[in-house]
């Protein structure tokens, strides 16, 4: 295939999605990558002394077609992926990461980045540039740069085994979700289920040319037949097949693909002179150690375990009393949670659907976005896009300034990973005087439209929207020089604060009005209802912090400690459980064969930063909160001070200058009702 004939190696701003076959990936990518070489090869070849500009700058801004087609590639493979996809994935991943260690283990580039970092207090650069400056030099020492090159060539080895490892992961949780489905034939299993969710059901079976109805292990299934089915046996059914993703030692088990991991990212950081996988990723965090995010997990598990125990206790007992069970399992969590939560706040996730059809949410973020920021959404249709399911929308600021290219895809599909996430397919940068607009994505997974209504979303996938989107407007406002600087390119436990707060917006009355409406009467959510979802807001919060919690320590289970001597998955899963466990063990089940964020995803020894995020999160919204929550004023802050920044400057920094002081877990504790307000 020549050049010419290769969209995706053409000029173009928008992703070229109609044109693209899968034939065009591997050949673009090969010839990115020559052409990215040649880039780097010119920098570290070039005979005049090496400055910010020719070598900093320059290194900057190389491989920028490499980015978008992989960025193009990698994004169809979470959100519209097939076999061929998959295959072309295993065959280019390791070419990158053979690529990426290329330009970090280049003896002469590393030597004229290391002359630019050693005279950087002569160089009159200002903050953004230092911190790029400071980013480009760890990338190489972080990474093997100044290791012999035996050493070398081991860091190699270990880089393109772990990526092969970590897509192969990635690949079987899929396989996994797909490969189930429960198929029922009798109208009687159904008791509990609301009729819109049986609907989609029969729908799912015909689809198949079944009769009945079937359901799956994706989310906008799952969720709800484990909330409302009162089947006992079948919601254990699913709960099992769900929780067992990966662990059924077939050609799908991923428990050889976790060690093999885990004991790779140790040896990895071992050789780099870091005790641990953790202790190496941490040093580029907020928290700076594991024994500190030890500390910050425990100290919030310290307040919330006593309120988790109380909160599980009545859940026990109430399931006693209701249906006389005597030992309370994980299939029966959502179940009599969602029944408690009717008893105490006559509030059912039925009631409140019909308030919240997606587009009217769509609207209603929209309308947020713009009260805070000043932002307009207009929907455009003359923009390719990889699934009909996808919109597409012009982000325009107050002066009718072009902020961003924005994609949205919200429903399921075969070929599309479970959860929810925010990518991108263009960076927003500044160069040559002329400065490129972000393109960001969100990708979703919520209840399809039916024949007989709209798309219906629970309040949860209300507060996933806002919270995909806090992420999207991260993006959006981006306003710095450098690509690698702008939007959410920050430390990760950074990342979360702008998407969790905008969550908060869900729970307020003032916004809920602006698109909380009725999809057939158009009548808005009544008071009465908007006050439940916020004397609700706290139920059950102890047992799900200290859910949160046991993930972060899972998660350092695997990378905060030397797995050499690991061999059984479970076991080691079970005993960093043991001080969050509420519920039972089940032996089926394993979370770790399919916990993608940190096997497959970057959350590898970085999963507390949800926690810790929402330290910061609530901190911020009482910011709000004194001033009203939608404070231009204070909008402005957040802006100006974290959102355009991007990761120009260390965080914390960022964070003092929007609200003048650090965070202390006080506002969360106080919004979750574990200490006294």
């Amino acid at each position: 295939m020549t050049t010419q004939n290769n969209p995706l190696l053409q000029e173009f701003d928008h992703a070229p999605f109609s044109k693209i076959e899968n034939k065009h990936f591997k050949p673009a990518i090969i010839k990115a990558i020559e052409m990215a070489r040649e880039e780097i090869n010119a920098i570290a070849t070039n005979a005049d002394e090496a400055t910010f500009p020719n070598t900093i700058e320059t290194l900057e801004f190389s491989g920028e077609k490499l980015d978008r087609v992989t960025s193009i590639f990698f994004n169809l493979n979470s959100a519209e992926t097939n076999e061929d996809i998959q295959q072309i994935a295993q065959e280019v991943s390791p070419l990158l990461s053979e690529f990426r260690n290329d330009i970090i283990l280049n003896k002469a580039l590393f030597e004229k980045v290391k002359s630019v970092y050693n005279k950087k207090d002569q160089l009159d650069l200002n903050t953004e540039q230092k911190t790029l400056l400071d980013r480009k030099y760890k990338a190489f020492s972080r990474n093997g740069a100044n290791l012999p090159i035996e050493k070398q060539n081991e860091l190699r080895d270990i880089d393109k085994k772990l990526s092969k490892l970590s897509l192969d992961f990635g690949q079987n949780v899929l396989a996994e979700t797909n490969k189930f489905e429960l198929h029922l034939t009798d109208e009687n299993d159904l008791k509990g289920l609301p009729e819109s969710f049986n609907e989609e059901a029969a729908q799912a079976a015909a689809s198949k040319e079944k009769e009945g109805w079937i359901f799956t292990l994706e989310y906008p299934s799952y969720l709800p037949f484990m909330k409302y089915a009162e089947n006992r046996e079948l919601r254990k059914k699913m709960a099992l097949a769900f929780g067992s993703k990966g662990f059924h030692c077939d050609e799908l088990d991923n428990q050889e693909n976790v060690l093999q991991i885990a004991k790779l990212r140790y040896q990895r950081a071992q050789l780099l002179g870091y005790k641990t996988h953790a202790h190496f990723v941490l040093e580029e965090r907020m928290a700076e150690t594991p024994e500190k995010v030890n500390s910050f997990l425990d100290e919030i598990l310290e307040k919330a375990k006593p309120a988790a125990e109380r909160e599980f206790k009545e859940l026990e007992n109430f399931a006693k009393d209701l249906d006389g069970i005597d030992q309370l399992q994980k299939w029966d969590a959502a179940f009599y949670s969602e029944k408690l939560k009717q008893k105490l706040f006559n509030l059912d996730d039925e009631k409140l659907k019909p308030y919240f059809k997606l587009e009217n949410v769509i609207d209603g973020v929209f309308t947020v976005a713009q009260k805070l920021y000043g932002l307009s959404f207009k929907e455009v249709f003359d923009v390719d896009k990889y699934h009909e399911d996808v919109k597409t929308y012009q982000v325009l600021d107050e002066n009718n300034k072009e902020m961003a290219l924005f994609y949205a895809d919200f429903h399921p599909r075969p070929g599309k990973r479970d959860g929810a996430w925010m990518t991108g397919y263009k960076s927003q940068y500044k160069k040559d005087g002329e400065e490129e607009r972000p393109h960001i994505s969100i990708v979703c997974n919520f209840t399809k439209p039916s024949k007989k209504q709209p798309s219906l979303l629970t309040f949860n996938e209300v507060t996933t929207l806002f919270h995909e989107f806090g992420h999207a407007l991260h993006g959006m406002l981006g306003d710095t020089e450098y690509p690698s600087l702008s939007g959410a390119n920050v430390y990760w436990d950074f990342v979360e604060l702008p998407s969790q707060l905008l969550e908060n917006w869900c729970y307020e009355k003032e916004a809920l009005q602006l698109f909380a409406k009725h999809y057939e009467t158009g009548e808005v959510i009544p008071m009465e209802l908007i006050q439940k979802i916020k004397e609700s807001a706290n139920f059950q919060e102890g047992m799900a912090t200290v859910r949160q919690l046991s993930f972060g320590m899972l998660d350092l289970s695997w990378h905060g400690v030397d797995p050499s001597a690991i061999t059984n998955v479970k076991a080691n899963e079970d005993k960093a459980f043991e001080r969050t466990k509420l519920f039972p063990n089940v032996a089926e089940n394993c979370m770790s064969t399919a916990f993608s964020h940190i096997f497959q995803g970057g959350y590898s020894a970085g999963y507390y930063s949800y926690k810790w995020a929402e330290v910061l999160d609530a901190d911020t919204f009482e910011y709000f909160q004194q001033n009203g929550i939608f404070s231009r004023e204070v909008a402005n802050k957040f802006k100006t001070n974290i959102l355009s920044q991007g990761g120009t400057d260390h965080p914390m920094t960022l964070y003092k200058k929007f609200r003048g002081k650090e965070p202390k877990p006080d506002a969360l504790l106080k919004r979750a009702g574990l200490i006294e307000k």
